[in-house]
């Protein structure tokens, strides 16, 4: 089937809750990595779908600010999540609508695309995601004709979502190779656990194998050095590296069962660490607790694709990768050193020019402090 046949979505994400847990502060305005928490919902829905729509029953005026259709439910006192699916519904002028919680800024960029394959292959109503363990409700894909159905269900004092799927054959729509894309922030320590905590400006340079990410940043190195920034690099390395080698002290006593060693000279001081236990990869923050901060103006970042922050893509089409900005919102320009085709506006650089991409970075560090 081609996509030009596919049935029409309106993304809603739904803000119009109280937010007990979060103080009662309107969740979708709370601020997550520098930007309202509905903004990372926004950057992560909107590219899926052909209409967006908010829910909010507060704040409405700086909700409309983002630019997209802001409806209210049409019942009153917090009625949950299904009134404003209901009231998304009446707004749309699509087949269907995607909904998503504000809360949510890790939501899956293949949302619609594995939602609505799976209702079309399986012919049923309703899609619901799941994580491999429990559905996510929140997360569905409704047909928009079931809006007179809902307003009955919802007259008649119902407010489970569970209690009115069941009523519908329901697609479970697998999610559980992206556990992540669920987290929800409900309480105040959700922020600061999910959050890459950075008191810096922090950019990362993102790209596939071959690229030239660290001949790039070997340019580019000096030049920053020369507007006076002070930056430390970050690099994740997806294979088994040692600084160390055989027979040297630091390598024996490391082997011999010390946890952490730090070898210091005049012109150079090294940390090794052993991980407590055995993971799968390192994170962000680790590396970031380790810097000394008063000693520097920027973070640059080589790796860490999937973790939340700010990127500049590196992109040669002539290697045959595809486009990472297309499908990642964290992206906020692209170097590259050929035409490309962007499904939204964004800095595109000459890969070639490191005196310009030199320049982005300086105003990118200017801004975020």
């Amino acid at each position: 089937m081609l996509m030009a046949s596919y049935p029409t979505v309106s993304g809603v994400i739904l803000a119009g809750g109280l937010a007990r847990r979060m103080g009662g502060e309107d969740k979708g305005l709370v601020n997550f990595q520098g930007q309202p928490l509905i903004k990372h919902a926004i950057n992560r829905l909107y590219p899926q779908v052909d209409h967006l729509i908010i829910n909010a029953n507060r704040n409405i005026d700086r909700y409309q600010q983002f630019g997209y259709t802001v409806v209210s439910d049409t019942l009153d006192n917090f009625q949950g999540p299904l009134a404003g699916m209901l009231s998304g519904m009446r707004h749309a002028k699509t087949d269907y609508i995607l909904t998503a919680p504000c809360d949510g800024p890790l939501l899956s960029n293949k949302l619609r695309q594995r939602m609505m394959e799976t209702l079309l292959v399986t012919g049923k109503t309703i899609a619901v995601a799941t994580d491999g363990e429990r559905l996510q409700p929140v997360y569905s894909l409704m047909p928009c004709h079931l809006q007179d159905a809902l307003n009955d269900f919802l007259l008649s004092g119902e407010r489970k979502i569970d209690s009115f799927f069941a009523k519908y054959p329901v697609a479970e729509v697998d999610f559980s190779d992206e556990p992540d894309c669920f987290v929800n922030l409900n309480h105040p320590e959700d922020l600061a656990a999910l959050s890459v905590a950075c008191p810096l400006p922090m950019l990362g340079i993102t790209a596939f194998s071959g690229t030239g990410k660290t001949t790039l940043l070997t340019q580019l190195l000096p030049m920053l050095r020369s507007k006076g920034l002070r930056i430390a690099v970050i690099k994740h390395a997806h294979h088994r590296f040692d600084i160390d080698k055989p027979g040297k002290d630091s390598y024996e006593i490391r082997e011999a069962g010390a946890s952490q060693v730090v070898v210091a000279s005049k012109n150079l001081l090294a940390l090794m660490q052993k991980p407590l236990a055995e993971r799968d990869e390192p994170q962000l923050y680790e590396c970031l607790a380790r810097l000394d901060y008063e000693a520097l103006d920027l973070v640059l970042v080589e790796g860490f694709k999937q973790t939340t922050f700010p990127k500049l893509e590196l992109h040669r089409p002539s290697i045959g990768k595809p486009l990472l900005a297309n499908d990642d919102p964290q992206i906020i320009a692209v170097a590259t050193d050929a035409y490309i085709a962007l499904n939204r506006e964004l800095p595109v650089l000459n890969l070639n020019d490191i005196g310009k991409i030199a320049e982005f970075i300086e105003e990118f560090c200017q801004k975020a402090k």
